[in-house]
C-alpha cells in the first residue's frame, strides 16, 4: 500500500528524530563519566595549545608569533565544540561551568565533577609541556604585561570573561556549546580578545588555563588574578544575560531537556 504524504515526516521532524538518536541524553547519570572525560580531554587540548604557544615560541626563537599564539586557542576551542560539544557541552573552563549553573541551565551537583575534570586536563597538559620542553617560556604562563598593575590585570580579565560568557550564553543551547553558532562565535571571541588584550594580561579568561602552568612551574604569585578575574567576569556576564534575555523558566532537571538542546537540533539558544 502506497503511503501518503501525511505518513512521511517532514524535514524538521526527521532532523529531530536523528538528533534524539545521535545525541547522548544530557541528564542520563550513567553517562556522566563520559562527559567528565570529554571535559578532561578537551581542556587538555586547550591548555596544550594555549600554554604551548608560549613554550614553542621560546623554544623556537620566536618562530611562533604573538598573533599565532592568541589565535590558536580560539581555533582549538572551535574544533572542540564541533567534536564534543554534544557530549559534555565543551565548557573547558570553570568560569563557564559556574556561569551555566548560576543561570540555572546546569545542575549545581554536576559542577564539581566538571571542574575536577577541567583541572586534571589542564594540569596534565602543563605537565606534558614541561616533560617535553622544560620550563622555557615560563611554561606558557599568563602574566600581567610590563607596567600593568595587578588591579588593571584583574579588571581586564573580568571584562574579557564577561564578554566571553555573554557570547557563550547567547549562542549556546542551554548548557552546551554546540553547532556552528557556538563554535564560530566562541572561538572567534577568544581569538579576538587575545589579539588586542594579550599584551596586557595574556587574555586567559580561564582559571584552569592559568593555574595549570603556574602550578607545574611552582610560581603562584599572580595566579589569584586569573582565578578571581574570570569568576567575577562570569557573574557579570550572567547578570548581563538576565538583563538582555530574562531568567530561564526551567532549572536543571529532566523538565529542562529542551532548554539544554536535546530537542534543539539546530543548536540555537532557547
Amino acid at each position: 500500500m502506497e503511503s501518503t504524504g501525511q505518513d512521511r515526516p517532514d524535514a524538521a521532524q526527521r532532523q529531530r528524530m536523528i538528533q534524539r538518536q545521535a545525541t547522548p541524553d544530557f541528564f542520563d547519570a550513567s553517562l556522566e563519566g563520559r562527559r567528565i572525560f570529554a571535559e578532561t580531554w578537551g581542556t587538555f587540548l586547550l591548555v596544550l595549545v594555549a600554554a604551548g604557544g608560549g613554550v614553542v615560541a621560546a623554544a623556537s626563537g620566536g618562530r611562533v608569533t604573538l598573533g599565532m599564539m592568541v589565535v590558536a586557542p580560539g581555533l582549538m576551542v572551535m574544533a572542540i565544540i564541533y567534536f564534543m560539544g554534544s557530549v559534555s557541552g565543551a565548557h573547558l573552563n570553570p568560569a563557564v561551568t559556574i556561569a551555566f549553573a548560576v543561570r540555572r541551565n546546569f545542575p549545581w551537583e554536576r559542577v564539581p565533577g566538571y571542574i575536577g575534570g577541567q583541572v586534571i586536563g589542564g594540569i596534565s597538559a602543563a605537565a606534558c609541556l614541561r616533560a617535553m620542553f622544560g620550563t622555557v617560556g615560563a611554561l606558557g604562563a599568563t602574566l600581567p604585561g610590563r607596567g600593568v598593575t595587578d588591579g588593571t590585570a584583574l579588571a581586564m580579565e573580568a571584562i574579557l570573561t564577561a564578554g566571553l560568557v555573554s557570547t557563550i550564553l547567547g549562542t549556546a543551547s542551554g548548557a552546551r556549546n554546540i553547532g556552528t553558532n557556538g563554535a564560530i562565535a566562541v572561538g572567534g571571541y577568544i581569538a579576538l580578545a587575545g589579539l588586542w588584550a594579550a599584551p596586557i594580561t595574556g587574555a586567559s579568561m580561564n582559571p584552569v588555563r592559568s593555574l595549570a602552568p603556574d602550578l607545574v612551574r611552582g610560581d603562584l604569585r599572580t595566579t589569584w588574578i586569573y582565578v578571581v578575574g574570570p569568576l567575577v567576569g562570569a557573574l557579570i556576564g550572567v547578570a548581563f544575560e538576565w538583563i538582555l534575555r530574562g531568567t530561564p523558566t526551567t532549572a536543571g532537571g529532566a523538565a529542562a531537556q529542551g532548554t539544554l538542546g536535546v530537542d534543539d537540533p539546530a543548536g540555537t539558544n532557547t
